[in-house]
């Protein structure tokens, strides 16, 4: 099972957040990008069945070896934290190319 696939159906905008549902840091990064008008596509890892939370910690790891919450993972850039100027400066970019 792949959980980050910007290309698959359904895609929104290419960002991709591995989150927890009860990370603080989660919520701030999902309601910054809903505040900017940015779609996304996420898992809250936690709330996933065992056999999934395995599959998805060890692709989040492929982004983020340390495993740490929230993952953000934009094209081939990835933002570990909820790092507002980090992701003010990929929106830009992703609005200057659209």
């Amino acid at each position: 099972m792949v959980f980050c696939d910007p290309n698959r159906n359904g895609a929104k905008s290419g960002i991709f957040i591995f989150a927890l549902s009860t990370c603080g840091h989660c919520r701030a990064a999902k309601r910054f990008l809903t505040e900017q008008g940015v779609d996304y596509d996420q898992v809250e890892v936690d709330n996933l069945p065992p056999d999934q939370m395995d599959a998805a910690l060890e692709e989040m790891s492929q982004y983020n070896p340390a495993q740490t919450f929230p993952t953000i993972v934009v094209g081939s850039r990835v933002i570990v934290g909820f790092l507002e100027d980090d992701l003010r400066q990929v929106l830009r970019k992703i609005k200057g190319a659209g």
